[in-house]
């Protein structure tokens, strides 16, 4: 008998809960809300995040983190990175040492610097035993059972080809990978790159435009893995080039979506209160940007973003400052020695 806990109900945590209860036998949702945990265990659907999509009957849902994580045989972690470290210190007691976890949850934490796994890592302890997957996932479409693939990045490859047993479906493809930094590098960063990317949709700058964003995007998401430790090759990949095409440029994409309201006047939380979802990109701005600084690499997109979000410079003046800059050497930091 298997059963997996997934904290976090939300559109990628209820999505997540539809691949895994093909594979398990009881799948156990801790949902934030009563709401949403009611409406689940009664219809079997999620009424705030996806709700036209039916999970199997072998799906549950609390807002009891001691219901959710008893006796189980792995866990995934699904809640936003704002909100993780305090999720996770309300639960630490009732996770054995010895339980698997997979991160889903992308960001970086503000003034730590930590990765998400990182972060997982110092408060539940035994770093060996946690991995996080990342790619080009859009929940809304996974749950539609349309063709996507993830990687899974950890430093126990045992850990890991078990998380990718327990997920992985037809059209869901998972490779798995030992850089761990780089994969959940590239996964923070490719959200600041989807506002950038949406708010010069937003402003009417044209497809050139957002190639340049894109290409130029990605180098810096190479340059601040290579200072982290990450393999830049990474940034290739599915965690990398794969998800950054896709947040950058899809309708599901709240950060591409954000960007473009952005550019029309609309603040965070206003977007946020309007959807009911977190936008980590605006999040990840600021915990890069300090990060970047830290380590002395440049990343001019991640800071302009940042300034945008937390310092009040104006869409039309960041823009502007972007443009002003004078172009250099194409390909420069990437080397991790």
């Amino acid at each position: 008998m298997s059963r997996i806990a997934i904290i976090g109900a939300g559109s990628w945590g209820t999505a997540a809960a539809g691949l895994v209860a093909k594979h398990a036998d009881e799948v156990v949702l801790w949902a934030h809300s009563q709401e949403v945990a009611d409406g689940i265990c009664l219809t079997h659907k999620n009424p705030r995040y996806l709700s036209d999509y039916e999970l199997p009957h072998n799906v549950e849902a609390t807002t009891s983190l001691t219901d959710a994580l008893e006796k189980i045989d792995a866990l995934l972690v699904a809640v936003p990175s704002s909100h993780l470290r305090k999720t996770l210190l309300s639960g630490a007691q009732f996770i054995a040492s010895s339980t698997p976890v997979l991160v889903l949850t992308k960001g970086i934490e503000r003034k730590t610097g930590y990765t998400m796994a990182e972060l997982v890592g110092e408060v539940l302890g035994n770093q060996s035993r946690i991995c996080a997957l990342s790619g080009p996932n859009h929940a809304e479409e996974i749950a539609a059972g349309k063709l996507s693939a993830s990687v899974i990045a950890g430093s126990s490859r045992e850990v890991c080809t078990s998380f990718r047993d327990l997920l992985i479906d037809r059209a869901f493809r998972i490779y798995v990978s030992s850089d761990l930094v780089g994969v959940e590098v590239c996964g923070a960063t490719k959200n600041i790159m989807a506002i950038a990317a949406g708010t010069a949709a937003g402003l009417g700058l044209g497809d050139n435009a957002l190639a340049v964003i894109m290409t130029r995007g990605l180098a810096e998401m190479a340059r601040i893995s290579a200072a982290c430790g990450g393999d830049p090759q990474t940034c290739m990949g599915l965690a990398g080039m794969g998800d950054l095409v896709a947040t950058c440029t899809s309708r599901h994409s709240r950060n591409r979506c954000f960007g473009e309201q952005l550019a029309r006047g609309i603040t965070l939380s206003e977007y946020e209160r309007k959807t009911h979802m977190v936008v980590e990109g605006a999040y990840a701005a600021t915990a890069v940007h300090e990060l970047a600084c830290r380590l002395n690499v440049e990343a001019p997109i991640t800071s302009i973003v940042h300034r945008v979000l937390d310092e009040g410079l104006s869409v039309q003046t960041a823009m502007g400052e972007l443009l002003s800059r004078v172009p250099g050497e194409e390909f420069y930091g990437f080397d991790k020695e």
